[in-house]
């Protein structure tokens, strides 16, 4: 493929997967170690509701719109969380499982049952994103990357997930040490006056954040996927936090570009004549690589389970 082709229709989906897979597998890192993987999970999907619920309220598709609705809903679905584990002295997964599980149903029902026809809006749309479609029309080749009037016509998925992914990164460069202490210690972290009930929502709304931004782009499956397969493959593959956040960085990148490629080239590489959705490859390419790093990790022991991480 030649970069007049290469850079106006695989570019940007390449790099907008990219950033999403990142901002996602950042706060992954430490909700797997936290034993909170299940809260990514129900993050993506209990942002759904939110998003139809801001359709039907305004009836226009509009960013700030829906993510403030989305935003909303996964607020909201903390607090029940919380309330649940709290009020019926139930262990969190159970809590988490409850409340996204009757919140994606109920914004799936809302779906079936609201006209959103004349829209890009519905099940499969949350499900699979729309990846394929981030395409820049405005590009000729390379050298559009320095052409101000054609990265003007940038999808405008990319400069919000570019933008996420920095949040991400300056919200674990400010509370790096806090963070790392309360993961590993939390009575610990509470003798040194650190605030961690805070802290631990500051990292579910940081989630929630990465989540919401990479729902409309890439969909619910890649979300899932990235919150935990990224960060659990480089638990296999380092005891020390710092290269744990490095290897999941590669395994996002990875999966994303290689699951986009296959998606579109794989099928026609085996004598068939159309692709695959690119999320269900990035999310299937991010389980090989989890499933690899079960099996040839450096750091699992034999009965399979890692070892501990060093602070």
């Amino acid at each position: 493929m030649t970069g007049e082709e290469f850079v106006p229709l695989s570019l940007t989906p390449i790099l907008i997967g990219s950033c999403a897979a990142v901002a996602c597998a950042l706060p992954g890192n430490f909700l797997v170690l936290r034993r909170q993987a299940l809260i990514g999970d129900a993050i993506s999907h209990v942002v759904l509701p939110g998003i139809v619920f801001a359709f039907l309220a305004t009836g226009v598709i509009a960013t700030a719109t829906m993510m403030a609705g989305a935003a909303a809903a996964a607020i909201l679905a903390v607090v029940l969380i919380e309330a649940i584990r709290r009020l019926g002295g139930i262990e969190p997964g159970a809590a988490m499982g409850v409340v996204f599980t009757t919140m994606f149903a109920g914004g799936v029902l809302m779906l079936e049952l609201s006209d959103t026809s004349g829209v890009h809006l519905d099940v499969q749309h949350a499900l699979y994103g729309n990846l394929e479609s981030l395409i820049w029309l405005d590009a000729l080749g390379w050298e559009s990357l320095v052409d101000p009037v054609a990265l003007a016509g940038l999808p405008p998925e990319l400069p919000r997930m570019a933008l996420t992914l920095v949040v991400m990164t300056a919200f674990l460069w400010l509370f790096w040490r806090p963070l790392k202490i309360a993961t590993f210690d939390e009575g610990f972290a509470r003798t040194m006056g650190i605030r961690t009930t805070a802290l631990g929502f500051g990292l579910v709304v940081a989630a929630a954040v990465a989540a919401v931004a990479a729902f409309d782009a890439v969909g619910s499956i890649i979300v899932i996927a990235m919150f935990i397969c990224p960060p659990a493959a480089a638990r296999l593959m380092t005891d020390r936090l710092e290269a744990q956040i490095g290897w999941s960085v590669v395994f996002a990148i990875v999966s994303a570009v290689l699951g986009y490629v296959l998606a579109g080239y794989g099928p026609l590489w085996l004598g068939g004549r159309d692709s695959v959705s690119a999320a269900g490859m990035i999310a299937t390419v991010s389980g090989v690589l989890l499933a690899g790093a079960a099996i040839w990790g450096p750091c699992r022991t034999r009965s399979g389970a890692p070892s501990t991480t060093t602070v």
